[in-house]
């Protein structure tokens, strides 16, 4: 049998320096799944990008063929011209790409530009198309497909834009899909619907798929071939069968080694005390007017968050979990006072000790100055959250001088003394951010954060963007630095298996409200919401023997009306939060 994609000896060079991408050789087969595995900077993302020819400027291909069969013909891509590749774009072959915000338009609404493929490859109406494309939100999990359809980029969260970009990707029907981290920014339920969505497709059409990821519970669920990548080198490749139960090279080892998994039996611990808190969210409400569809309609009212709270002990952990939408960052903002809550809410950070609580909510600008001082925010994405113009060095004394702290010589030790907390050496103060990896980034992005030593950290999906390796690296160092410094995390996630490391106690998040809350051995050993047991059954494990039950999952994570009487909600009637056990709360009705 021909496969459909034959990669050959392909060698990638920067200028004169020597090979980035060194002999790759892998092919794949129609309607099979090639999943392509390896830490940042392992060459994974250049190798799919020369499939498509949309390879970095400086970047050129010194050697190899990759062949494209479809029929009876036989294409080497490396062959084709600007416009023979772009007939074949987004047709025959689409990419998902990792980052949906530098992806998508800002300037185009999003239903717009998922139509543009089937505009330029098909031959349809401007109603089918439409259709075809509200149809296709609707598979990818947008809970209103029309009001995504005409929204901009920056109306909508970044696990929304890579639902877009997942509908744009497939909604010609390729003969080869490439997925580079294509569920990186989902929540985990969400995740398992388009990899499903993903499967039901190369069932209908026999499409293949290129799956670059460095999730190996998704390789698990997804992939029939793997490929082990290390500094531009294959380490491993063969059957997935083979590979994931059998690992024979040290670095796919390793990778295992290092990949969250949820406990099975989790370390039982008691319920978090709540008599020194450092900070107490109580009745928070969010309502944001979103544009109306139409001028001559009313605008939108979204309720983001509905009377939630949370409190914080100090020197714990508290992590928020739940699905793009569920109002997990909106708390997070509401917390460090940038949002403020609806009226009657209330949120109060205590200091120290039998301090006087403060109301952030209420803070002139001097006093907020001053809570701004202990309460810092750790971003999701390290490569949009550190200025390209400033050398390290100006960003992180950059706090320092706005508060006017020290010297401008202190300033510069102090900066030195952070990055080395931190694990980076002292001496990259004048680099610039282009310069670092992504680990490396989001460790500046923590050194930032540290700065003025802070008492709380607010922490938003802090390694999400990192592969398994490094993601372990920052849990580690987090870890580390909240022991010694006694510091607070309000911790904002998807990922379960990473909550289930850190957090001392969890609250899980569903269309604004808390629907369970209890320690991490409590809610993974005995989950009692529907909503809550979708989250951990959607959770990947690197496991073949263990797939996700999509089953389980859409029960779960379905409409609230859906569930059983004892925990269904609606916009009018919502159940109470109970406190079923000393320490686990369950919205249910008693």
């Amino acid at each position: 049998m021909t496969p459909l994609l034959e990669v050959k000896d392909l060698r990638i060079g920067f200028k004169t320096a020597e090979d980035t991408v060194e002999n790759v050789n892998f092919s794949l087969n129609k309607g099979q799944t090639l999943a392509i595995v390896g830490e940042s900077g392992s060459g994974k993302t250049l190798c799919c990008r020369s499939v498509l020819g949309v390879l970095p400027k400086t970047a050129q291909i010194r050697s190899g063929q990759i062949l494209f069969t479809t029929g009876n013909t036989n294409t080497d891509l490396l062959k084709l011209n600007e416009r023979q590749l772009r007939e074949i774009r987004g047709d025959r072959i689409s990419m998902i790409f990792q980052e949906p915000m530098r992806s998508l338009s800002p300037l185009h609404k999003i239903g717009h530009q998922v139509s543009e493929v089937l505009e330029l490859h098909r031959n349809c109406s401007k109603r089918k198309v439409k259709q075809d494309v509200l149809e296709k939100f609707a598979r990818v999990g947008f809970v209103d497909p029309e009001r995504a359809y005409n929204a901009y980029p920056f109306e909508m969260s970044g696990g929304m834009l890579q639902r877009a970009m997942i509908a744009m990707a497939m909604i010609a029907k390729p003969d080869l899909l490439i997925a580079d981290e294509p569920t990186t920014a989902l929540d985990v339920t969400t995740q398992a619907q388009v990899l499903g969505l993903i499967k039901d497709l190369q069932v209908e059409t026999g499409m293949a798929v290129i799956l670059v990821t460095h999730d190996l519970g998704v390789v698990a669920n997804m992939a029939d071939q793997v490929v082990v990548m290390n500094k531009g080198k294959i380490m491993e490749s063969g059957e997935s069968r083979l590979v994931l139960s059998s690992p024979a090279h040290p670095y796919t080892k390793k990778l295992f080694a290092t990949a969250p998994i949820i406990p099975e039996t989790p370390e039982m611990t008691p319920p978090v005390a709540h008599d020194d808190l450092i900070l107490d969210m109580h009745n928070i409400s969010k309502t944001f007017q979103a544009r109306s569809t139409s001028a001559w309609k009313a605008p939108v009212l979204i309720k983001a968050l509905r009377g939630v709270d949370l409190q914080l002990q100090r020197g714990k952990t508290l992590a928020v979990v739940g699905e793009s939408g569920s109002g997990k960052s909106t708390c997070a903002r509401i917390a460090l006072g940038t949002e403020k809550p609806d009226h009657g809410g209330s949120v109060k950070f205590i200091a120290e000790q039998n301090a006087e609580p403060v109301e952030v909510q209420s803070l002139d600008f001097a006093s907020k100055c001053a809570f701004q001082k202990q309460a810092q925010m750790v971003f999701q994405d390290p490569y949009s959250s550190l200025s390209p113009r400033m050398q390290i060095r100006d960003t992180l004394t950059e706090p320092l001088d706005i508060h006017a702290i020290g010297t401008k010589s202190e300033r510069s030790d102090r900066a030195q003394e952070v990055l080395q907390q931190v694990g980076l050496d002292g001496n990259m103060l004048r680099r610039y951010p282009h310069a670092f990896s992504g680990g490396q980034r989001q460790r500046l992005s923590i050194a930032r954060a540290l700065i003025l030593n802070p008492k709380l950290l607010v922490c938003d999906e802090p390694t999400s963007a990192l592969d398994v390796s490094v993601q372990d690296q920052i849990l580690t160092l987090l870890e580390e630095i909240r022991d010694q410094r006694q510091l607070s995390y309000l911790f904002i996630s998807h990922d379960l298996a990473v909550v289930a490391r850190i957090a001392d106690e969890v609250a899980v998040m569903r269309q604004g409200l808390v629907v369970e809350q209890a320690p991490p051995c409590t809610l993974f050993a005995n989950p009692k919401h529907p909503y809550t047991k979708a989250l951990i059954a959607a959770q990947p494990e690197p496991d073949i023997h263990r797939p996700i039950d999509l089953d389980l999952v859409a029960l779960g994570a379905g409409a609230p009306g859906s569930w059983a009487d004892a925990y269904r909600f609606d916009k009018t009637t919502i159940p109470p939060l109970t406190e079923i056990e000393t320490g686990h709360k369950v919205r249910c009705y008693a």
